[in-house]
């Protein structure tokens, strides 16, 4: 076997049958076949209430991988579709346990997978402590002198800081940390985890990542979508929770971090923990001056007219649930004190794009004179979607006479790399599971201290009346988010010429 493969396993997918797992999961594991960087010996097994044979299972896959994963040959796809087997249970019924048990080690003793079971909850987050509790009455949570157990946890990870703990707790009942693998997508792409490579990697950036020559750190997420089918589940959650607690969180931790011992897991998600902890708290007194939060109105798009997100299906017609944040925060130690961290994220923008903006202090002191495109401000930008890359911006000698200074860029794009393919975020994160590497996946102290955080600003909007402004869909927000930046400064609007994301929105 090729040292650098893991060992062989059994992944077992509760509910096989869903969107995830036919847009997301099923594609992943494929593409890591087709780049032959799984085991010659694995297997997946699907498991949900609706009743299919294997046969059927595998025509249902083979349908999603031809749309999903459509650059994977016939023949791949083929020997991959092999391996899949299927499981009729009711995971809320504890008797059908003993069944699958049965189906694992009949798979088990048939590949010979030494009793190395990853369990992947692709299911509503209401049935996670039912499943991770009966998988334990069954003893499918126990590790073997030759046999490891793991389990996979998409979001949301609770509803706040209370059922986050809650959750925490019962799962800790039947799996050690070590076996629990909370996933964040967005920490398995190539961008973010370039953010690390970035800053220690390179001499001329890790010695000014502090406060004496960053002026402002920006991360922006933008949708050019609205809520679409999700509108019941969207007017519970909202845009803190669906995206700012974990995604845009997880990537200030990334930017923040002290330098980890090391580049092994443990080091760096204490150094990420370490950042949560230290988010300076936002009270009432300040809530209107650090957090701006909007809800898109009717508009038209291009000559298309789109309706306001109270009008979408199943959302309440006077609902008070956001879908734009704006934040003002700051990391109290010694490196970040006083340095503003602005996120901003919001549905119906004008273009699809997630970003990080590094912005330096300028020079104390130019003798230069600065031309109508001069900059201020060297910054760096990490573009994580689309069009990924990074770019630097810095003045240079507008050719002529004189010493007028205009702002040029340095980039890099990923898609200059003709020969290498951009793996998706779930290949990645899969990969890392099954080869026991918790790097990217989030800690429970990380989660709940995130939680911590997030928990007093959506208490206040709850009992306190906090306005919530309406935007026009296709536009950057309400305006009353560039008051959080200051007095002569702006957000970065990427590719904002653009009304909708038909255009590419280059970096």
């Amino acid at each position: 076997m090729n040292p650098h493969q893991p060992e062989p396993f059994i992944i077992t997918i509760f509910g096989a049958s869903g969107d995830l797992s036919a847009r997301k999961l099923l594609p992943a594991l494929l593409y890591l076949e087709h780049d032959r960087l799984l085991p010659h010996t694995y297997c997946i097994l699907g498991v949900g209430r609706t009743s299919f044979s294997d046969q059927q299972f595998r025509e249902k896959a083979g349908n999603a991988l031809k749309e999903h994963a459509a650059t994977v040959n016939a023949t791949v796809r083929k020997k991959f579709l092999k391996r899949l087997h299927y499981h009729v249970m009711n995971t809320s019924d504890s008797n059908d346990y003993i069944g699958l048990k049965q189906k694992l080690t009949e798979l088990d003793i048939s590949i010979g997978s030494s009793r190395n079971f990853l369990y992947y909850l692709a299911t509503p987050p209401v049935l996670y402590q039912t499943i991770i509790g009966y998988l334990s009455t069954q003893g499918l949570n126990r590790e073997e002198k030759q046999g490891w157990k793991r389990v996979i946890i998409e979001k949301p990870f609770g509803y706040d800081l209370k059922t986050a703990r809650q959750l925490n707790k019962e799962i800790l009942k039947s799996f050690k940390e070590n076996q629990i693998y909370r996933i964040d997508h967005y920490l398995g792409k190539e961008t973010v985890q370039n953010i690390l490579v970035t800053r220690f990697a390179n001499s001329i950036f890790e010695p000014v990542w502090n406060r004496h020559y960053i002026e402002r750190i920006e991360i922006t997420s933008a949708e050019s979508i609205g809520v679409e089918n999700r509108g019941g589940y969207y007017d519970k959650a909202g845009a803190v929770r669906d995206m700012i607690q974990n995604h845009l969180l997880q990537i200030l931790g990334m930017i923040a971090l002290e330098p980890p011992v090391n580049a092994e897991a443990d080091s760096i998600r204490n150094e990420t923990l370490k950042v949560f902890q230290s988010l300076r708290p936002i009270s009432i007194k300040d809530m209107a001056d650090q957090v701006i939060r909007g809800q898109y109105l009717a508009s038209t798009i291009q000559g298309k007219k789109v309706a306001a997100y109270r009008q979408e299906k199943g959302v309440a017609p006077d609902s008070q649930t956001e879908t734009f944040v704006a934040m003002k925060l700051f990391v109290d130690n010694p490196r970040w004190k006083d340095v503003p961290f602005f996120i901003r994220y919001g549905k119906r923008m004008p273009v699809r794009v997630t970003e990080v903006v590094v912005r330096f202090k300028p020079v104390a002191y130019t003798i230069f004179e600065q031309g109508p495109t001069s900059a201020q401000n060297n910054t760096l930008i990490i573009r994580i979607q689309p069009d990924e890359g990074i770019l630097l911006t810095f003045g240079l000698k507008t050719p002529g006479t004189g010493f007028e200074v205009s702002e040029k860029s340095l980039d890099f794009h990923y898609s200059s790399l003709e020969q290498t393919r951009l793996s998706e975020a779930y290949e990645r994160l899969l990969l890392d599971c099954v080869k026991g590497d918790q790097t990217l996946y989030l800690r429970g102290d990380a989660v709940e201290a995130t939680w911590k955080f997030i928990d007093p600003v959506l208490q206040a909007w709850q009992h306190h009346s906090i306005k919530l402004y309406g935007y026009p869909a296709g536009t950057w927000g309400p305006k009353e988010a560039d008051k959080l930046i200051g007095k002569g400064a702006t957000w970065r609007y990427p590719c904002k010429n653009l009304t909708s994301d038909t255009g590419f929105c280059q970096l």
